[in-house]
């Protein structure tokens, strides 16, 4: 009996394994490593910037970096220009382009770009960042429940819904009883109440999430319009006048020059994100109930035959987020501006929603990305102050173009829970 013939595999076999080269990210960073030196270096004023490390009234005063901002543009162009090669040549070698290379050169050019606009004046640091984890406060929220949803399989659209929600009911409720404990309590019943009518249809009546989402976000528009014009806008003193959180400063460590100001000097709501953050992951990953909330969003037919009861659980997790999302509604009146404005969460659901993406449905991802929307938001801020060379409609546009962007840069690199947004049938 002859022995079996092994054939050999084809010559080619070990290209078809190799991945493809992805140039996309390299090609990106090389053109804002060209944005950056050209324009803001080669092309920059001569002009001198200061850069502020203290605010008025800090216990310790650091004398202001004075530097040429052409200088700084070249500079921070051959950073970008740097992190551009490197991402070519892990392109080349077929490796993802690490997150920390990307952040490198999107500093590179926040740091030119600030020294441009600032130009024969100064840059106040503190005012950039502190403002910027502010704005960034209600995203924060929004993305950690759009992380829990989606990690239990709800896609949660619903956000911008919850966000409004969440600021109409804190105003209202801190206007009439004067207790803003119980104006967060109500906003996060608004927001878990929005996300239980989601979960609802959704799971219950099989209804597309997207769909269920965007008709909340409607309705929730109109009935907050209306009862603006209705009730708050004629009675504003009585409806409408919740006043903001005061800011409670740490001791000693509110007092540390730059990091002080900007993150122990902050509103309770503030904190409270800065708990749930590492909270959110830590139940997430480290806990037996995250793993069963990851289950239900990779695999609910395995979590289904251990026992799960994978509709209940979805259900009341992405109520959990709800209650959740409807704190950053909260950040948005009594954290933040005060009195209700009509439609005034103004998109900022959706940018939470790219915020999960980017952030790769990670707890610290979302709180990064959300941080990069809520500076370009207190940038846009910034720039119409300092009487910026950029025309005003161009810099209103900032926040939405950097989440076009960061989204560009991630999109078809990221993968999120396989069972997101699909119901389950339990046959």
């Amino acid at each position: 009996m002859s022995a079996p013939t092994i054939s050999a595999p084809p010559a080619d076999a070990h290209i078809d394994a190799l991945p493809p080269r992805a140039w996309r990210t390299p090609v990106l960073l090389a053109v804002l490593a060209a944005i950056t030196i050209v324009p803001f270096g080669i092309f920059g004023s001569d002009a001198e910037v200061a850069f502020q490390w203290s605010a008025t009234g800090d216990a310790v005063q650091l004398t202001p970096l004075v530097v040429n901002v052409r200088l700084v543009g070249i500079l921070m162009g051959l950073v970008a220009v740097a992190a551009a090669l490197v991402a070519f040549w892990y392109a080349y070698r077929r490796v993802v382009v690490p997150m920390w290379l990307i952040v490198v050169a999107g500093l590179a050019f926040l740091v030119a770009l600030i020294s441009w606009v600032g130009a024969g004046g100064s840059v106040p640091v503190v005012f950039l960042l502190t403002g910027a984890i502010a704005l960034s406060t209600p995203i924060v929220f929004g993305a950690l429940g759009g992380v829990i949803g989606e990690r239990v399989g709800i896609v949660n659209i619903a956000i911008e819904a919850q966000l409004l929600a969440g600021a109409f009911v804190a105003a209202v409720v801190a206007s009439l009883t004067g207790s803003y404990i119980a104006a967060l309590i109500g906003a996060m019943v608004a927001g878990a109440l929005i996300a239980m009518v989601l979960a609802a249809f959704s799971i219950t009546y099989l209804v597309d999430q997207v769909v269920v989402g965007v008709v909340l976000i409607g309705l929730v528009i109109a009935v907050t319009n209306f009862m603006y014009s209705a009730v708050l806008a004629p009675n504003s003193a009585e409806w409408n006048n919740p006043g903001t959180l005061p800011a409670i400063a740490i001791p000693l460590l509110s007092d540390i020059p730059v990091i002080g100001p900007v993150l122990f000097d902050q509103r309770i709501t503030t904190y409270i994100m800065f708990v749930l953050v590492p909270a959110t992951w830590f139940v997430l990953f480290r806990t037996k109930w995250g793993l069963r909330v990851r289950a239900l969003g990779e695999y609910p037919l395995a979590a289904d035959t251990v026992g799960i009861k994978v509709n209940v659980w979805r259900f009341w997790t992405i109520s959990i987020a709800g209650l959740v999302v409807g704190l950053g509604g909260a950040s948005l009146t009594i954290g933040s501006v005060g009195a209700f404005v009509r439609e005034m969460s103004a998109g900022q659901g959706f940018i939470a929603l790219a915020a999960v993406i980017l952030g790769r449905w990670n707890p610290w991802g979302v709180a990064i990305a959300a941080l990069l929307f809520g500076f370009a938001s207190n940038f846009r801020i910034w720039a119409g102050q300092a009487g910026s060379q950029l025309p005003p409609d161009l810099i209103a546009m900032t926040p939405y173009v950097v989440t076009l962007v960061a989204v560009a840069v991630v999109a078809g690199k990221v993968i999120g829970p396989k069972a997101a947004g699909k119901p389950y049938i339990k046959e």
